[in-house]
């Protein structure tokens, strides 16, 4: 499937109560429209769901402060379902982020089908199988966007989530195409950056944006990403960030170590969407 069908695919997965809590926590965080629900949640009716909530929020306002204690208490309260709530609550936090993207750049309307609501819920698929075997390689199979770009954005996200995972890996094709340690130095800076192109500062523009301030995406960042990016490039921008964002989860839950100890490893992204190291 492409990306379209697998966005809306995670729209409709149902997951009960759990799910239309944190969509509605997510988005109420956000100050973003919530993504469709199944069952009408107000608000947390048990202790566990109050636990899931506070976890969500965090989740969406900063990840990267979430604590040992504040996993500890998710992982007493749902046991063998952390996971699952946790990949449901990065659909919850991303997606609304991403119709924000594309409703901004006014690009990608055919990817928002669901947006006046879902025609058939899924209660059988796995949120987690959704996401790492469906989505996530449909967006890494896109290729109007040039490498280096996309690596500059998810460099830029790994540092905004502080994901130490995704800080020691470097793309190949990237590399090949003008990458180097040096450039990547700039992105913590990158707006006085002297190597760094306009178009790529635009793209890390939006990249924060998207990640701190969704629901008030400064037009003139907007307007740079139209006149810099093509619509097909500005569509695959704003689902690179949402995929690359898929780190949130593995730093949430503390899962995000890094693949080498010193130094970075290297991998590429092959034409079927998977990531091979090495």
């Amino acid at each position: 499937m492409g990306v379209g069908e697998e966005l809306t695919r995670l729209v409709a997965l149902a997951g009960g109560r759990l799910t239309a809590l944190v969509r509605r926590v997510c988005a109420q965080t956000l100050g973003l429209p919530p993504l469709p629900v199944e069952v009408a949640v107000d608000a947390p009716g048990s202790d566990t769901e109050a636990v899931v909530a506070e976890f969500a929020e965090q989740f969406s306002v900063d990840v990267s402060l979430i604590g040992d204690e504040q996993r500890s208490r998710l992982w007493a309260a749902l046991g063998d379902k952390t996971f699952g709530v946790v990949t449901q609550m990065y659909i919850a936090d991303f997606v609304p982020r991403v119709r924000a993207g594309l409703q901004a750049l006014d690009v990608g309307r055919e990817y928002l089908s669901w947006v006046n609501g879902v025609d058939a819920w899924d209660h059988t698929s796995d949120a987690s199988d959704a996401v790492f075997s469906g989505f996530l390689p449909a967006v890494a199979r896109l290729r109007a966007l040039d490498a280096l770009t996309s690596e500059l954005v998810r460099l830029r996200g790994a540092s905004q989530h502080h994901c130490r995972l995704c800080r020691s890996l470097r793309e190949t094709t990237a590399l090949k195409a003008g990458g180097s340690e040096r450039l990547y130095g700039e992105i913590e800076r990158f707006e006085n950056s002297r190597l760094l192109t306009d178009r790529h500062k635009a793209a890390l523009r939006y990249v924060d944006a998207l990640i701190w301030s969704p629901a008030h995406i400064d037009p003139q960042v907007a307007a740079a990403v139209r006149d810099g990016f093509s619509a097909a490039e500005a569509v695959e921008l704003t689902f690179d960030v949402m995929r690359n964002a898929s780190n949130k989860i593995a730093v949430s839950l503390g899962a995000d170590a890094p693949r080498v100890q010193q130094g970075t490893e290297r991998y590429v992204i092959t034409a079927d969407g998977q990531t091979v190291f090495g």
